[in-house]
């Protein structure tokens, strides 16, 4: 395991050299004001009348979402820098705890068995729709689902199985489990990414345009919209000009708490590691699971306490800059040029997405389930950690707890459920060489 990581390590090193070898600014803090530019200029642009018809149909999220990928795309700025890593471990964890801070506890309680409904089906339709996109595709193309030994396209799939049911430690697993070459590993990591990031795109889409999707779903979205309110309410009843000390106050706290959650990262994941290695497939094994369970539990607890009034000067405010620069960086790793590395591949990849989000509409039609329990439960399963809350927000700031909570179920379930839907695939492609793990 750690050598493989070493070789990816490397091989991601030597990307990144030769991205920035090529980029026109590689300067990461020119490119980081770029970046806050690029985001100052769509909210702008929002808050402009002349282009209100336009954001009628294009979502904000969207936009910071993928105009960050112009940057990189164009050779403007390196594909791969520090900035989605600050985000991610400094940023996200701040915008959790303040994001949850002003909670209602019993109101997400309250949300109901559908969002567990959705998540689990989100589960079972990846393990089933790997070995169906095989199949299918096999029985047009065999060649793109062919390969014996470490080439068997099956033994590559399996990783992305793993990273979309749980994240990059069950992913790392699955690449240990089924042992797939390091070309072919490398190529399902690009439609890993490729496939995922334009259903992100139509899921926030979707969430601009909820109330149209819920009416077609037929779904009952009164918990999700009663918890909305409840929040509106309570941010009317307290907001407030903050004090300067308030602010600071803020972010004594999102801060401090991502250093507690930091602190539990360097302390249980190597203790569980040493000790008991058995629970990586828990994911308790990942400094990142520990960042993210801290800073939530730290959020949801103060929620009870008084300090629940900060809401009133502007926590969940400055939670979402942090959740807007997040989503700005998540951005900025989208490599659009990637998709002719792996095109014959990349079928599979959308088959495989198509049968998730098909039988997915189709149970929330079903159980009159909210587009909020489809996107979250889906990208719960598909993101991790790091979208989940970023989809769950783009309906209301007050939901991004739910979709960490989800996610770090996924995490439980990753390991599991990459290798089942791996056995599964290679029983559909048909491979007659041995299995051997």
């Amino acid at each position: 395991m750690l050598n493989s990581l070493k070789r990816k390590k490397a091989q991601l090193k030597h990307k990144k050299m030769e991205n920035e070898t090529h980029a026109l600014i590689s300067n990461e803090a020119v490119v980081f004001g770029l970046l806050m530019v690029l985001l100052g200029g769509i909210f702008w642009a929002a808050d402009n009348p002349k282009f209100k018809i336009f954001f009628k149909w294009v979502p904000v999220l969207l936009l910071c979402y993928f105009l960050p990928s112009v940057l990189t795309n164009t050779g403007l700025v390196p594909k791969d820098t520090n900035l989605y890593f600050v985000a991610s471990r400094y940023l996200l964890p701040a915008s959790l705890v303040l994001l949850t801070l002003s909670i209602d506890l019993k109101a997400v309680i309250g949300l109901g068995p559908k969002a567990l409904i959705m998540f689990f089906t989100a589960t079972v339709t990846i393990i089933l729709g790997g070995p169906f996109a095989v199949l299918i595709v096999s029985s047009v193309a065999p060649d793109l689902v062919g390969g014996v030994g470490p080439e068997a396209v099956w033994r590559g799939l399996s990783t992305i199985a793993g990273s979309w049911i749980g994240g990059g430690a069950n992913q790392a697993a699955m690449y240990e489990i089924f042992k797939p070459s390091d070309g072919l590993y490398s190529a399902m990591i690009t439609v890993d990414v490729v496939v995922a990031e334009i259903w992100m795109a139509f899921i926030l889409l979707g969430a601009a345009k909820s109330d149209r999707v819920d009416q077609w779903l037929h779904a009952d979205n009164t918990s999700v919209k009663v918890l909305q309110k409840e929040m509106e309410d309570f941010s009317e009843r307290t907001s407030r000009i903050p004090k300067f000390p308030e602010t600071m106050k803020i972010l004594g706290i999102a801060f401090g708490a991502v250093a507690l959650g930091h602190l539990a990262g360097d302390f249980f994941a190597p203790w569980f590691k040493e000790n008991a290695p058995y629970l990586s497939n828990f994911s308790l094994t990942s400094s990142f699971f520990w960042i993210v369970i801290v800073s939530t539990t730290i959020g949801l607890l103060l929620s009870f306490t008084k300090l629940r009034d900060l809401e009133g000067a502007g926590a969940s405010r400055i939670g979402s800059v942090f959740i807007y620069i997040l989503v700005g960086t998540i951005g900025m790793k989208m490599d659009l040029y990637e998709l002719k590395e792996a095109p014959g591949l990349l079928i599979v990849g959308g088959v495989w997405m198509l049968f998730h989000v098909l039988i997915l509409l189709g149970v929330a039609r079903g159980i009159k389930a909210p587009f909020f329990f489809v996107a979250v439960g889906s990208k719960a399963n598909i993101g991790g950690a790091a979208s989940a809350p970023v989809v769950a927000a783009a309906f209301h700031p007050s939901l991004a707890p739910v979709g960490v909570l989800l996610a770090v179920l996924g995490y439980a379930l990753g390991t599991y459920g990459g290798w089942i839907t791996g056995l599964l695939m290679y029983l559909a492609s048909g491979d007659p060489g041995a299995f051997m793990i």
